[in-house]
């Protein structure tokens, strides 16, 4: 899906000498479409022609500098600090000509600008012009900003809230769902002022925006308009993919989805199986009506559906699977499971695809017997994905055999993103101890302080999978949580436990689990390397770890234990011994 708008704008001075009026839009460029669209409208307030200088330099502020800020910033701080610093500049040059004691008074504007991105819109408004949203098939015109001016007949035309007015101001901010056909018209009061709501919608349905906006304009002069009238319109054709923080919008305005059961329908999708409740998340098996292929459905438990924290959680496990599983599964690496865009969800829910098989756990109870060449080929396909995921910038901080998948079709696929971090996390997310303890790294559990997961994490927990892969057995045994004991001593290689297993994979996989973490694979293409060039390169074996390494505090109990026995022959020389 691409991002398609069909943008248009008209303006004409009507029975005014000067227009002061101003609209103008800026597409993004092909490779930079994540940022998404940015379009504004303004009506100068001034006499002698100022009131054009601050409706043109405010528009063009927004629309260009927009684009100059990082695409990490949320779009209402764009916005919000774009408008700020163009109020601040205006507001600065009225003083300055107030006391040169210049004529023309001072030069002020309205200001609706417009923000398309992704799958929302951001709208941010001051002042008395307007912004209306018409969608669906009967053409329902909504007005979106409301005017800030005194609330008295006489008085209409004076505002409460401009750009340059005051040095500091109050912009109103809404933001929505973006839908394909929705239709944005924004207009000057000289155009509503003159046109019935019913009258707008009819005219925006015009074949093309630019058509509409002039159409639009002109039935506003014949209807008696006596001001200015501008009007710009936005038809969006086609959306870009979802961001992060439609997800999170998302996650904040729908409801929580209920309890479902066998044979229930949930926007299209009929439910036909439970696969698991863990008491945070349900997982279902459902058959999609339009396409009658079955998907999995991820819903929040409803003792955990009003925590905010594990919605905006459930909101990025769905954003890092669209973003990293395109393209996966290629060239023989392991896939990651795709996300389908929902149709209009009535809830808060991820919808996946659904891959039968099983997972390397379940193999592994069922004592499913692998040879160890389809150990390395599957080790180097998931290898590789995790290459792929940390090119990304996404730790996934959970690899294990029960969450290796082996899908029917004979692709292995990394599941669950539940606990991943990529940098755009939620804090809760991030200060979480995520893992598993038996396939975490040592040193996640060393001090008192929390060390973080990184890309050797997963690597790490990669050669714990594979060793148990081998072996049928944990290198260290299973592993309670801030359980340090278990790292004291150094794994036997698998060829011990089975005969089978080459030399250069007994290096590969104990050099990947090494207690010293200076000896580990940096990287997972350093992993991928070794397992590529097998016995025709073999690496060397990870040196044995010392004792003072594995047990730091081995000297003190050593030295303990001579002063004790030291002691215990004093006083025996004392008691006993002849003087």
């Amino acid at each position: 899906m691409s991002f398609d708008v069909d943008i248009g704008h008209f303006s004409v001075k009507g029975p005014r000498e000067l227009n002061e009026d101003f609209a103008a839009s800026v597409q993004p460029a092909p490779h930079d479409e994540a940022r998404g669209l940015v379009a504004a409208i303004a009506d100068g307030v001034s006499a002698g022609g100022r009131g054009l200088e601050a409706a043109q330099t405010t528009v063009m502020t927004v629309v260009q500098d927009y684009f100059a800020c990082p695409d990490t910033w949320d779009t209402t701080v764009v916005l919000d600090r774009v408008i700020g610093a163009q109020n601040a500049w205006l507001a600065d040059h009225n003083r300055r000509r107030q006391g040169q004691g210049a004529d023309g008074g001072a030069a002020m504007t309205t200001l609706t600008a417009i923000v398309l991105r992704g799958h929302a819109f951001t709208i941010a408004h001051i002042g008395d012009t307007r912004a209306w949203l018409i969608r669906g098939g009967d053409g329902e015109c909504v007005q979106l900003t409301q005017d800030h001016c005194f609330d008295h007949p006489d008085q209409r035309s004076r505002l409460t809230r401009a750009v340059g007015l005051d040095d500091r101001v109050r912009i109103e901010f809404l933001q929505g769902e973006l839908q394909i056909g929705d239709v944005f018209v924004l207009t000057t009061d000289g155009v509503h002022a003159a046109l019935k709501r019913s009258r707008l919608a009819a005219l925006a349905r015009d074949d093309t925006a630019q058509a509409a906006s002039q159409a639009i304009v002109m039935a506003a002069i014949a209807a008696g308009s006596g001001d200015n009238a501008t009007a710009l319109v936005l038809r969006v054709r086609g959306l870009s993919q979802a961001r992060l923080e439609d997800g999170l919008m998302q996650g904040r305005q729908l409801p929580a989805t209920r309890k479902l059961r066998v044979g229930d329908q949930l926007d299209g999708y009929t439910i036909t199986a439970q696969v698991s409740d863990n008491g945070v998340h349900r997982l279902y098996q459902a058959r999609d009506g339009a396409t009658h292929e079955l998907v999995a459905i991820k819903t929040l438990h409803e003792a955990r559906a009003s925590d905010r924290e594990e919605r905006a959680m459930l909101a990025h496990e769905a954003w890092l699977g669209s973003r990293v599983a395109q393209g996966s599964g290629l060239h023989g690496d392991a896939a990651f499971i795709g996300v389908r865009e929902q149709r209009n969800p009535t809830s808060f829910y991820t919808v996946f695809d659904w891959h039968a098989g099983h997972t390397l756990e379940q193999l592994l109870k069922e004592n499913r017997r692998f040879e160890v060449s389809d150990v390395v080929e599957a080790g180097l396909s998931i290898a590789r994905a995790l290459g792929r995921l940390h090119r990304h910038g996404v730790i996934h901080r959970d690899i294990k055999p029960g969450n290796l998948h082996l899908g029917d079709d004979g692709q292995w696929r990394v599941l669950d993103l539940g606990v991943a971090i990529s940098g755009s996390e939620p804090k809760a997310l991030r200060t979480l101890h995520a893992g598993t303890p038996s396939y975490m790294n040592p040193e996640q559990w060393a001090g008192e302080e929390h060390v973080p997961a990184d890309a050797g994490s997963d690597v790490y927990a990669l050669g714990v999978t594979l060793y148990q892969w081998l072996t049928g057995r944990l290198p260290f045994g299973e592993i309670e949580p801030y359980q340090k004991s278990r790292h004291r001593r150094d794994p036997r290689p698998p060829s011990r436990l089975r005969p089978d297993v080459p030399i250069w994979l007994d290096h590969v996989v104990l050099k990947a689990i090494a207690l010293d973490a200076r000896q580990r694979f940096e990287t997972a293409e350093e992993m991928v390397l070794a397992l590529e060039r097998g016995a025709s390169r073999p690496i060397a074996p990870p040196s044995a770890t010392p004792l003072v390494a594995r047990d730091p505090v081995v000297l003190w109990k050593i030295g303990l234990g001579i002063s004790v026995l030291f002691n215990a022959l004093l006083i025996y020389w004392l008691l006993f011994l002849p003087r």
